[in-house]
This record gives C-alpha cells, structure tokens and sequence, in this order.
C-alpha cells in the first residue's frame, strides 16, 4: 500500500483551544501526522509519496467558495484587524439573525463561519488544509488508477466540516471531497466508512441527498460526544438519499466486542450497497487512552478491524481524521492499515 504525505501539514501548529472552560494546549498537533508516518515507514508499509496539487476546482465541487475565500484570507485579515494569536469566534449567528448575506467584519465572519469553539484558525491553516485535500485526492487518483489500496495521511482532519463550516480542527471535507472526484472519474458508487470517535457531521451532511454516496459513521452517543447535534439513529438520508446513510452512536465505555457489532453490521451494508470504491475515515481515537473520548478499543483490536474491512474486497482509500493519544496514534493507525493488507 503506498502513503501519501506532505510536510505542510507542519505549517497550521495551533498553539491553544478552549476545551473544559479552559485554554489548554492544542490536541491536534503535528507531533499526529510525524508519527503516523514513522510507523508506516518502520513497518514498510510501502512507498510514501508527496501529493499532487490539484488546485481549488476539487474543492469547490464540495465547499461554498465564498467560504474557501475566508479560510485562505482569515489569518491575513485578522492580523490586519490589529489582532494577535490565532483566529477564533466571538459572536456567532443563530437562527434568530438574518443570514441571507456574508459579513465582511473578520469576527463577524469567523462567527458565521464557525461550528465549534474548540477550533481556532492560526497562521498556515489555510495552506496546511488545502494541502490535506491534495494528500486525500492523491491517494483518491491512485485507487481510480487500479492501485487497490491507499493511505492518505491527511492533517488537519476534515470530517467534520460540512459545505461551509469549520470545527471540530477541521476545515476541507477530505473524505468527501476524495469521494465525489471518484464519483466524476468513472465510479458510480462509492461507500464511506467512518470509524473515528465522533460523528462524521460535515460529511453526513454533504450527502445526505445523495444515493451515489452511502456514509456509514460508527461514533460516541451524540447526546454524550462531540458534535451532539447530529448522527443520531434516525437519521437516514433524504429525498434520493433516503437509506443510504447509516449511523451507529454509542455509549461511554463501549469496548472492542460491542463496536465490532456495529462494524460489521455497516459492513454488510456496504456489501449489499456493492460500491466500486471505499473510503474509511480513519480516527484512532476509539482507543482507550485518547484523552477526549470515551470508548475503550485496545491497540490489537485496530489489527482486527482493518482486516474485518479487507473482507469486502473493494479497493479502498484510508482518509486519516482524529486520535489525540500522542503516543500510540502511529502504533493504533498502522495497525488498521497492516490489518488491512495482512
């Protein structure tokens, strides 16, 4: 299987967010991406190639481009608004406010434009995200090309942002963005498979009236986890989407035996789904340890599940998304992955 990673992902290094009522250091950092493509490389996974720049055109299929202006020009009119540090919201609109126009004040705008307080916008966000695009549409290239499997080590994540929102660390859907250039390059049908922690809510939302693209999302009860205000069971899909989106919530302390019900479950849907493609949004933050959820997978449990996936035998492209344990994120994540090719 080869790797596809590039070192801008260095240049978005939020130095803090708001997490618990408090300004903590920032749990998506570079130190994620650096060790995950250590692991890969320790266990010879394969060859680990730089992406191609495929420009904005990929991205506008999925995201509003008045909201791509915004990520590329936030930090530079942020600065330039006499303000310092990173970029985040103060005020944010509501569905009491007349949003029929975009605002041109850059807090205003960072309030419209924003789903989550935890996520703040530093210098190089923006050319760290488009980058992270690129990585997961490189490795979108190589399954359309016949390779049967890739790793996309994309930072910063992206399943959480929805066509013009960003939050939860992310800005550029990347598994949606890589699932619609497989769609316009030949596949009629192409599967997502979530199995990070949280709920995939920006790609659930992309799709969600579409039967090309079936999403399935294993994650933390949203009545207990992030982002708490979508991927609940009811939510199937609507208009031509109508059952083809899947959600799987859980409760705290669920363990590798109960998860994999779910799994294979969303498994045997894709199976009967028959795509020509698969995406698995990989989070290692399912694992026991990582400090902002609460399931309690053990790093030998991801070898298992990435070869439970291999069972479909559908090429397949892993997006990389979340995993906050620093230590463990490279063991956990190249676990899925030699599963898979094991």
């Amino acid at each position: 299987m080869k790797g596809i990673f590039s070192p801008k992902h260095k240049l978005r290094n939020p130095q803090s967010e708001l997490f618990g009522g408090e300004i903590v250091e920032s749990f998506e950092i570079p130190q994620r991406a650096e060790h995950v493509l250590q692991e890969f490389n320790k266990r010879n996974i394969g060859e680990v190639i730089e992406p191609i720049d495929f420009g904005v055109e990929p991205l506008l299929k999925i995201h509003d481009s008045k909201y791509l202006d915004f990520l590329e020009s936030c930090h530079r009119d942020w600065e330039l608004a006499g303000n310092t540090g990173d970029a985040s919201a103060l005020s944010w609109s509501s569905n009491t406010m007349d949003n029929s126009s975009t605002p041109n004040d850059i807090n205003a705008k960072l309030g419209y434009y924003c789903l989550s307080a935890d996520t703040f916008i530093c210098k190089g966000t923006w050319e760290a995200a488009k980058e992270s695009a690129n990585v997961a549409l490189t490795g979108a290239n190589l399954i359309i090309n016949e390779e049967y499997s890739a790793f996309s080590m994309c930072r910063p994540p992206g399943h959480h942002a929805p066509r013009d929102r960003f939050g939860g660390y992310c800005f550029i859907n990347n598994a949606a963005v890589a699932a619609q250039y497989m769609i316009d390059n030949g596949s009629s049908k192409v599967a997502i498979l979530d199995v990070d922690f949280h709920h995939c809510n920006g790609t659930q939302s992309i799709f969600y009236d579409r039967s090309d693209i079936m999403v399935c999302s294993l994650h933390g009860n949203p009545d207990e986890a992030f982002p708490y205000f979508s991927g609940f069971k009811n939510e199937t899909g609507e208009g031509p989407g109508k059952g083809y989106n899947f959600n799987y919530p859980m409760p705290p302390n669920t363990d590798y035996f109960e998860w994999q019900k779910a799994l294979l479950s969303a498994i045997e849907l894709i199976n009967k789904f028959a795509p020509n493609k698969l995406i698995v949004s990989l989070g290692s933050d399912t694992f026991k340890n990582d400090p902002i959820s609460f399931f309690k997978l053990e790093s030998e449990d991801f070898f298992d599940y990435g070869s439970k996936i291999s069972n479909l035998k559908i090429p397949t492209l892993f997006v990389m998304e979340g995993g906050y344990a620093i230590d463990d994120i490279g063991i956990n994540m190249i676990n899925v992955i030699e599963g898979f090719e094991t």
